[in-house]
């Protein structure tokens, strides 16, 4: 039997970790402490989980005594950003194994000290890359592994969040680049670890454009220039084009994302001093919106990415080009949100010299494109021994994310390429086993 203790109670804590911990994966594993600063959140959980409320709870301070107390076999860090480090490297001075939301952390230099912390543990760090799940991701690792296209000579991604989803992280904390590294760490880094992962090389160097262009007290759609204002209780928010898509007047929307909860405003917001519906025009808001990077590997790759936090649909386009021929595929994500027809999506193939073919893939179901169940599949019963690739990142694999994210907000802020290197190893360290 594993024994868990999750730290940070948030909406991904419960949902993604304690509902399959209490449920499917029980008859090898239990919660066994919960930890958080908001001690609302511990009300919540056992409100939702009548199962819980037999665990014991703790706040940070505690975090020592917890695992003395509970001694887990995994500290799962699940709270918010910011926080994530301080667990970490405590678990992994406890010598016990960590399970980390996306980003591992939020800055190259608290990475490198996972790296260090680690390779002195007994315990390891698992981070939890739910997209290399997904049904399409892995078909595509496994033609590149196949060697269907080759040496791949650059990947074209460019990524689209939709008014919906994009101005969610302009509402609450993760516009704090403090607090969420940006969103070049805090969302990118899922597309980076992607990229590294299909590669299996490693980045050496981003160059990067970027702008603030649709929030904060300049963007257009902004109905007055006054900071401090919340969508509950907001005097111009019917004159307001981004409440107005999704949350008509007859009622509020149906519409739910893991980010927010849509049209839920102070009065019903369950958690103590928080908010998720700060205006997203407030002045204080100075991360980016838009970005445009160039990114050079190790092993000869080179790829070009572009996201954009403000489009009329949510979903991806990719190439990957190669010395035996290409990848291609579209995704659209969010249906509901989607108000126009489009073509499921398929993997286009086309070798460099031969006939083009179109793969259809079955889907199982589950967030993210179905990859949370098969990560937590990996996680709570251990790798699927029918693959035949590693596919849990570690540590490192989180570490090389941040450090491409980091270094597109500071090329962008810095106006010249970065080094993945200098920023990740501060160009004389050495990790040391």
């Amino acid at each position: 039997m594993k024994k868990y203790v999750i730290c940070g109670v948030s909406n991904r804590a419960l949902e993604m970790y304690m509902k399959p911990l209490l449920n499917e994966f029980s008859a090898e594993n239990r919660i066994v402490g919960l930890l958080d600063s908001d001690p609302l959140r511990f009300t919540i959980a056992n409100e939702k989980y009548p199962q819980l409320q037999s665990i014991p709870t703790f706040n940070p301070e505690q975090f020592e005594s917890m695992i003395e107390e509970t001694k887990p076999d995994y500290v799962i860090v699940t709270g918010r950003d910011d926080t994530h480090l301080d667990y970490i490297l405590r678990a992994l001075q406890k010598q016990v194994n960590v399970i980390t939301e996306k980003p591992m952390v939020t800055t190259a230099e608290d990475a490198y000290k996972v790296m260090q912390a680690e390779a002195k543990s007994k315990g390891k760090v698992l981070v939890t890359f739910n997209y290399r799940y997904s049904a399409f991701h892995r078909k595509i690792k496994e033609m590149i592994l196949e060697g269907k296209v080759g040496r791949i000579t650059s990947i074209d991604l460019n990524w689209y969040i939709d008014t919906y989803h994009g101005s969610s992280y302009f509402k609450r904390w993760n516009r704090n680049r403090d607090i969420s590294g940006g969103l070049s760490i805090h969302k990118s880094t899922h597309h980076f670890d992607l990229i590294n992962w299909w590669l299996d090389q490693k980045p050496e160097e981003v160059f990067a454009y970027g702008a603030l262009n649709y929030y904060g007290q300049d963007g257009e759609m902004n109905p007055k220039k006054e900071s401090g204002r919340y969508c509950g209780t907001c005097d111009v928010r019917n004159n307001c084009a981004y409440f107005r898509r999704w949350n008509p007047r007859i009622g509020s929307t149906t519409v739910k994302d893991d980010h927010l909860l849509a049209g839920v405003y102070e009065k019903d917001v369950p958690y103590t001093n928080y908010r998720p519906d700060a205006c997203i025009f407030d002045e204080e808001i100075s991360i980016e919106d838009t970005y445009v990077a160039a990114v050079k590997y190790d092993g000869g790759s080179l790829l070009s990415y572009s996201i954009n936090f403000s489009a009329p649909y949510e979903g991806y386009r990719l190439a990957i080009n190669g010395t035996k021929g290409r990848i291609e595929t579209t995704e659209y994500h969010e249906p509901s949100r989607i108000q126009f027809e489009y073509r499921d999506q398929t993997i286009d193939y086309y070798p460099l010299f031969g006939a083009k073919e179109t793969i259809e893939l079955v889907q199982n179901s589950g967030g993210h494109g179905g990859g949370d169940p098969l990560l937590l599949e990996d996680l709570f019963l251990g790798p699927d021994p029918a693959r035949g690739y590693e596919i849990l990142a570690g540590a490192e694999a989180g570490a090389y994310s941040i450090a491409v994210g980091e270094g597109v907000w500071r090329s962008v802020a810095e106006k010249k390429p970065i080094s993945i290197k200098e920023i990740l190893y501060h160009s004389n360290h050495q990790l040391t086993k």
